[in-house]
C-alpha cells in the first residue's frame, strides 16, 4: 500500500479501524518518507536476506523491507494493528505477521522454521522504554543473524555506540561491544514521527561477531561485574564494585591490583579486556 507516510492516509486508516495510539506501548509511527527506505537498504534487506522486523506500526518499514528482502517476518505486540496490517501489506506474499511479544518468542525456533537457507538480519523501530532489553536479548541469544539495525532515542544511541574507553560509555556500551561492532548510521528528527516524541532519534546498527572476539570465562559474572562497575557513575572502580556486587573492599582492591590496574581507576577508563580481567580476578576471590 502506498502513501503510508501520508498523515491523512494514516488518519483514515485509524478511523476506519478504530485505532488510537497507546502511550503504554510507546507508539510513535514514522511519517518521514525518506527514513524507512534508508533503514531497509542499510539493514541489508535484499534478495538473499530474510528479515525479522520488531514493531510494525502501520507497516511503513515493513513495506520497504518486503520490496527488497526474500522474506519478512514482522513481530507486533499490539493486536489492534492486525486488521490495519492486513490491509496495508495485502499485496505482499513474502510477509508474515506474528502478533506476539518479541521478548516471549523463541527466536531460534522462529528462524529455523521461517528462514531456512537464508542470511538473516533484524530491523526495528523500537519503543524507547524497552530499547536496551530487546537489543541485549537479540545479542545474548547468539542468534544466526548478520546485523541488527534499529531506531532508538538519540541519547541511547550515543551511549550504545560510545567509544571504549570514554566518559560517554556505560554498561550497555560494554555489552553491545562484547557481541558486536556498533555504529550510528544517521539521525532522525522528532518531527519524523506521529505523534512527535519529545526527543530526537537515530538509527544504529550492530554487526555481530560471534567468533569470540572477547571471551569471558564466566559471562554471567562478567556482565554482573560490568553492571556493578557502572552503577555509580564517576566513582572509582573500587567503590563501585564493592558497593554493587557487594564485596569486601579489600578483596576488590586485591583483584584490581592483580589485574594490573591502579586503585584510582574509574570504570570509563577501562577496555573490555581489562574489565574481563577484573571480573575473573574477582571471581577467584569469591
Amino acid at each position: 500500500m502506498e502513501n503510508l507516510t501520508n498523515i491523512n492516509v494514516i488518519r483514515e486508516l485509524f478511523e476506519k479501524h478504530g485505532f488510537s495510539f497507546s502511550k503504554a506501548l510507546g507508539q510513535n509511527f514514522l511519517v518521514n518518507p525518506s527514513v524507512c527506505p534508508k533503514i531497509a537498504e542499510l539493514g541489508r534487506a535484499d534478495k538473499d536476506h530474510g528479515v525479522i522486523e520488531i514493531g510494525t506500526g502501520v507497516g511503513v518499514l515493513t513495506n520497504e523491507l518486503a520490496k527488497r528482502a526474500k522474506k519478512v517476518v514482522a513481530i507486533e505486540i499490539d493486536d489492534r494493528l492486525m486488521p490495519i496490517l492486513g490491509e496495508t501489506l495485502a499485496e505482499y506474499d513474502n510477509v508474515k505477521i506474528i502478533n506476539a511479544d518479541v521478548m516471549k518468542i523463541d527466536l531460534k525456533r522462529l528462524i529455523e522454521d521461517e528462514f531456512q537457507g537464508m542470511k538473516i538480519s533484524v530491523c526495528a523501530n523500537l519503543p524507547y522504554y524497552i530499547t536496551s532489553p530487546i537489543i541485549m536479548m537479540l545479542l545474548e541469544q547468539r542468534l544466526p543473524i548478520d546485523c541488527v539495525t534499529v531506531m532508538v532515542q538519540k541519547e541511547a544511541g550515543t551511549r550504545l555506540c560510545a567509544k571504549i574507553p570514554s566518559r560517554e560509555m556505560g554498561a550497555v556500551t560494554v555489552a553491545v561491544n562484547y557481541f558486536s561492532q556498533p555504529k550510528v548510521l544517521f539521525n532522525v528528527s522528532r518531527g519524523s514521527f506521529m505523534p512527535s516524541p519529545n526527543v530526537d532519534s537515530c538509527v544504529v546498527q550492530f554487526d555481530l561477531h560471534y567468533e569470540d572476539k572477547y571471551a569471558a570465562a564466566d559471562e554471567a559474572f562478567f556482565f554482573k561485574t560490568v553492571r556493578a562497575a557502572f552503577s555509580q557513575r564517576r566513582k572509582t572502580l573500587v567503590n563501585s564494585l564493592s558497593f554493587g556486587l557487594p564485596m569486601d573492599k579489600s578483596k576488590v582492591n586485591d583483584a584490581i591490583g592483580e589485574a594490573g590496574l591502579p586503585l584510582t581507576v574509574r570504570p570509563e577508563q577501562l577496555t573490555i579486556d581489562e574489565l574481563i580481567s577484573v571480573s575473573e580476578t574477582l571471581k577467584n576471590r569469591m
